[in-house]
């Protein structure tokens, strides 16, 4: 199976390249006033807005670096029984597709506590690759928000 790699600080996370629509350059967003913690705005995506969520600092409480890789993972969001929006992720190095037997990710023993959108993990020799599960990466109240507020707009 193949997973798009990216990071959060020092440490590696993965995508399901099947949840990937599109990676793209960092555009500066549009901010939306009121906006919940992570979210720093929205893009112009082919004509329509699309909500933007920063990884790094949903995750670590800091914004991505403004770096050359650092890009945004254009993912389809299911919001309903077989229905999906664009969402889209900032993250730093975004650089590398890498393919692993879904077999090889484990639970990381330490599930207790931790966000629902962080997966289980694999390891290489160079340590650990975190998966994660881009369907649980907002809660319900924050994808009604997100969804509910750029359908106002558009």
């Amino acid at each position: 199976m193949l997973f798009l790699m990216f990071r959060l600080g020092r440490d590696r996370y993965v995508l399901d390249v099947g949840q990937v629509e599109e990676v793209l350059p960092f555009i500066e967003p549009t901010v939306l006033p009121g906006a919940p913690a992570g979210v720093v705005g929205a893009i112009n995506y082919r004509g329509g807005p699309v909500p933007l969520i920063d990884l790094s600092l949903l995750a670590l409480g800091r914004p991505s670096a403004a770096v050359l890789s650092t890009r945004i993972i254009l993912i389809r969001y299911p919001v309903a029984e077989g229905e999906t929006r664009r969402l889209g992720l900032v993250a730093e190095r975004v650089i590398e597709t890498v393919s692993r037997d879904p077999a090889d990710f484990v639970p990381s023993g330490v599930e207790a506590g931790m966000p629902a959108y962080l997966g289980p993990v694999a390891s290489d020799a160079i340590g650990l690759i975190q998966l994660v599960r881009a369907e649980a990466l907002l809660s319900p109240e924050l994808r009604d928000i997100l969804f509910r507020q750029l359908d106002a707009s558009a």
